[in-house]
């Protein structure tokens, strides 16, 4: 009879993520104290110190914290939930983006902070996603945004030089409204978008852009939309904290 297969990570490791698991699903309520070392040397059959690396994992991954003389507790703050088609509709003329509109309507602060404008080389995945060349040139605009002064989301996008070439789009200056309602004035409405969603280790970049406590997964969402048409005319790369993040699709939206 074959040996069934087994969990060959280092015990503290498996028991790290367990408790991940709870913290993530709420079964660990924010700000909850966890259960004693001996409590949970009891629950998982292990030894203190096996105990004392798992909770050691989860610290530097930033889901629990220690309180001098009270305990370890998880973390305040459960992952955000994103509702991807909430940002569907662009700003009203004159209005915020609504990424910062939607952040306002939960008592958070949102904000952006723009890094680099400019034509670069486009990416596979990007060129096939608008119908170029690998290497042709697009319009990137790279900015972080935040939530309460800590970043929250690594967001690149590209457009095609012949559509943003000459407006905002290409200009090293927030957009007002964000660039959906640029788009608005030139007459393209974003009617649908795709999103392929993928985890992966953070690279250098990423980790230092969101603050990671450590390596933890990233959420990679990459996102293409489509006009009436049918034409791709904007892609977009958003990169998100893995332990921090979680998306809502609905269907019907």
């Amino acid at each position: 009879m074959p040996t069934p297969p087994r969990d060959t990570r280092p015990r503290s490791q498996q028991i790290a993520a367990d408790l991940r698991a709870d913290i993530m699903s709420g079964d660990l309520a924010a700000g909850a104290k966890l259960p004693s070392t001996a409590e949970l040397g009891q629950a998982y059959s292990a030894p203190g110190a096996t105990i004392q690396n798992a909770i050691g994992i989860l610290k530097a991954e930033g889901y629990v914290e220690g309180q001098p003389g009270r305990g370890v507790y998880v973390r305040p703050t459960q992952q955000q939930t994103v509702t991807p088609a909430e940002y569907a509709v662009p700003a009203a003329p004159g209005q915020p983006y609504a990424w910062i509109t939607a952040a306002t309507e939960r008592g958070q602060r949102g904000a952006s902070r723009l890094l680099d404008v400019g034509e670069v080389a486009a990416p596979v995945q990007v060129a096939a996603a608008l119908g170029l060349a690998p290497g042709q040139p697009v319009v990137r605009r790279a900015q972080v945004l935040s939530l309460d002064d800590d970043p929250a989301e690594l967001v690149h996008v590209y457009y095609p030089v012949d559509l943003a070439r000459g407006t905002a789009l290409a200009e090293r200056r927030r957009i007002r409204g964000g660039a959906a309602a640029v788009l608005a004035e030139l007459g393209v409405e974003l009617t649908a978008f795709e999103d392929v969603i993928s985890t992966r280790p953070p690279t250098s970049d990423e980790f230092v852009a969101l603050a990671l406590p450590t390596e933890v997964p990233i959420l990679r969402t990459f996102r293409v939309w489509l006009t009436a048409a049918g034409r791709p005319v904007h892609c977009e790369v958003l990169i998100k904290a893995g332990h921090l993040n979680e998306l809502r699709y609905r269907w019907p939206g």
